[in-house]
């Protein structure tokens, strides 16, 4: 039976590499000379170093138009408040959202169901998979799920015949 699987996942070599270019142009960039503003990478997470507010909100917007131009979603970011660090610094998290959640899996499988596509779908951890007997039922789930609007990026791949 044809099937595939319905993911959130962030490509890790692309955010680094956007990661990396944004701390070259901070590090060159005339109105960051002399300031320490930087962008950290951790596994779930992204840290914005900065001498002050108003610089970390430049350095965010570099570190977007970075990863917007490496195709990684920007709706798999999810913005903290920007805090007041020691020495007057400032520094603003950014978590990355990944997988698809429980709550979601469950409202997808409904909106599917609600389709009254002859299609099952499994929740299997933190993604879906979606079983029929068509290729045409599999596509146009998929076409569905390109125009609904989730709240989070989504893939699918694993695609079997």
């Amino acid at each position: 039976m044809p099937s595939f699987d319905i993911v959130s996942e962030i490509d890790h070599p692309e955010l680094n590499n956007a990661v990396h270019q944004a701390n070259k142009e901070l590090s060159t960039r005339f109105d960051f000379k002399g300031t320490d503003a930087r962008v950290e990478v951790s596994q779930s997470a992204l840290t914005v170093f900065a001498d002050n507010d108003f610089q970390v909100k430049q350095a965010v917007d570099v570190l977007c138009q970075k990863l917007a131009k490496r195709s990684v979603d920007l709706a798999c970011l999810h913005y903290k408040d920007i805090e007041e660090v020691g020495g007057g610094k400032a520094r603003q998290i950014i978590e990355l959202k990944e997988g698809i959640d429980s709550d979601l899996g469950r409202s997808i499988v409904k909106q599917i169901k609600a389709k009254k596509l002859k299609v099952q779908t499994a929740i299997q951890g933190n993604q879906l998979r979606v079983t029929g007997k068509k290729r045409d039922d599999l596509q146009q789930v998929i076409a569905f799920l390109k125009e609904a609007d989730l709240g989070i990026p989504v893939q699918f791949n694993n695609f079997r015949d």
